[in-house]
């Protein structure tokens, strides 16, 4: 599966799911992996601060609230409009098109959204994103895994599947090496069979030597 061939189906989807999206409540293991990230932000005094697949904004809200200069991206126009709506900096951009500057930001975040890019694409995007944090920057990682498996898969209240690309805790492990150093991870059982666990990681930028 290319990158470019899901995007469509992709940007629909999410375009038609904001509203309801914007009204899920967060589950109490999101909201502690999230403040376990701005836990380091704030102790290691990095502000200024990036969100890729940011949704409706709720995660980059709460960032902006606890003082951190947020820039925040999303596939999904509709999603976009949301973001702005709650006075959020939002852009309508994909993993691969991020139109910033290298090193522009202190710290990254990307919770549920990389799920989405295929096996073939997931290197370049890591490296995407690793080029946009400064030196000793900050990466959030979060996704649903635990088992190597991509394609179209229905979930849930779904008519219509979505592309999803899992990966072993090891094979995400190893992605993340390649780019970053590892400084925190949790893997947490969610109790949903057929997306194994959730990887949570806190990933920095070495300095160059």
């Amino acid at each position: 599966m290319r990158y470019d061939d899901i995007l469509f189906d992709l940007r629909l989807f999410y375009d038609r799911d904001a509203a309801l999206r914007d009204r899920a409540p967060k589950v109490a293991w999101k909201l502690e992996e999230r403040q376990q990230f701005l836990n380091y932000l704030l102790r290691e005094k990095k502000h200024r601060f990036l969100e890729v697949g940011a949704g409706t904004g709720q995660d980059s809200h709460f960032f902006q609230q606890r003082g951190l200069e947020v820039i925040c991206t999303d596939l999904s126009p509709t999603m976009v409009k949301r973001c702005q709506q709650k006075g959020l900096t939002a852009y309508a951009m994909d993993f691969l098109h991020l139109d910033f500057p290298p090193a522009s930001f202190e710290a990254i975040y990307a919770i549920n959204c990389l799920l989405h890019v295929p096996k073939a694409a997931i290197a370049g995007v890591l490296n995407n994103i690793r080029s946009l944090l400064i030196p000793d920057g900050l990466f959030y990682l979060g996704m649903y895994g635990g088992e190597d498996k991509e394609g179209i898969f229905h979930y849930g209240r779904q008519q219509e599947g979505r592309f999803y690309s899992y990966h072993s805790t090891e094979r995400l492990t190893e992605l993340a090496q390649k780019y970053f150093e590892i400084v925190y991870f949790k893997s947490i059982d969610v109790g949903v069979t057929d997306r194994a666990c959730f990887q949570s990681f806190i990933l920095r930028k070495q300095k160059e030597a």
